[in-house]
């Protein structure tokens, strides 16, 4: 998802940002925002795992997956931040990539109460108390900001502040952070509309039916990049509270917890997972901050 010139690494990337407290380096990740994390060590090795199917790891994505966090729709691939970083943490389990089974499950479903038919997901879950009420997470693995995305020749293309977005119509994938961050931070007279997959929202933006559609920023950057080029990133939106972070989702209560937070903690303190940023969400260009 390249944009003219070199990439960027993250922290190069964070340096052209206004007010980037949500890109910091996975290093200093928060960690009060997840369940507690335990060492990934003997206890949480492949033969003492309780995984679905004894020896496998199995790990839900949604259809379709998306880049830049999977490429090609085939997360068995490794390709993908999110597909790099499932294996990675497999890695750290005791787990061969022939270990590793993919399975399919949407957002919503996901986050709903109820037991799961996968051992972790990884799929842009940003950790909120909310879902913590029904899921677990991990310790984050990524800081994320909200962007605002529309046509180069929409009425809300070059606009500076929240202000001026709040006539507009705004949308978002149903069941995520995006949305809320339309309703608590942009606060539009219009209700956002809301659609099944960022697909749908996708269309609906190509069709008109809405000036812009809300995405994590590094998927902002590849809709405007590579899928919708004649779309612009409007700006990002400010950070309220405590920075926006991704996690594995378990089951709640899941005795897997903890080890899966364990293998993101080494990843983060080995530098693996800013490995992994630089080479796939590294980006060409800020986004202006909104205001």
């Amino acid at each position: 998802m390249p944009r003219s010139s070199g990439p960027l690494t993250l922290t190069a990337l964070c340096a052209v940002l206004v007010s980037v407290a949500a890109c910091a380096p996975q290093d200093d990740a928060p960690t009060d925002t997840a369940t507690p994390a335990a060492t990934a060590g003997p206890a949480c090795s492949k033969d003492k795992l309780p995984t679905r199917t004894a020896g496998k790891l199995t790990v839900a994505t949604d259809e379709p997956a998306y880049a830049p966090w999977f490429t090609d729709n085939k997360p068995e691939s490794g390709e993908g931040f999110e597909a790099a970083v499932a294996y990675a943490v497999a890695g750290k389990l005791g787990y061969a990539p022939g270990d590793v089974t993919w399975a399919r499950v949407k957002f919503d479903t996901a986050v709903a109460p109820g037991p799961k038919n996968f051992d972790f997901d990884i799929n842009q879950f940003s950790i909120t108390e909310e879902r913590k009420r029904a899921v677990d997470f991990s310790s984050p693995y990524h800081l994320v900001r909200q962007a605002v995305i529309a046509p180069k020749s929409g009425k809300i293309a070059g606009k500076k502040s929240l202000a001026d977005l709040r006539g507009a119509k705004l949308g978002a994938q149903v069941g995520t952070t995006s949305y809320q961050a339309i309703t608590q931070v942009i606060k539009p007279k219009t209700k956002p509309q809301v659609y099944n997959s960022n697909d749908d929202a996708k269309k609906a933006l190509q069709n008109g039916q809405i000036d812009g559609l809300v995405v994590d920023l590094p998927t902002a950057f590849y809709i405007t990049g590579a899928e919708l080029t004649d779309t612009t990133i409007v700006g990002q939106l400010p950070q309220v509270g405590a920075p926006e972070a991704f996690g594995l989702l378990l089951d709640r209560g899941s005795p897997l917890t903890a080890c899966v937070s364990g293998a993101v903690d080494q990843l983060r303190g080995d530098g693996t997972i800013k490995k992994l940023e630089q080479k796939w969400l590294a980006q060409v260009a800020g986004a202006t901050e909104l205001t």
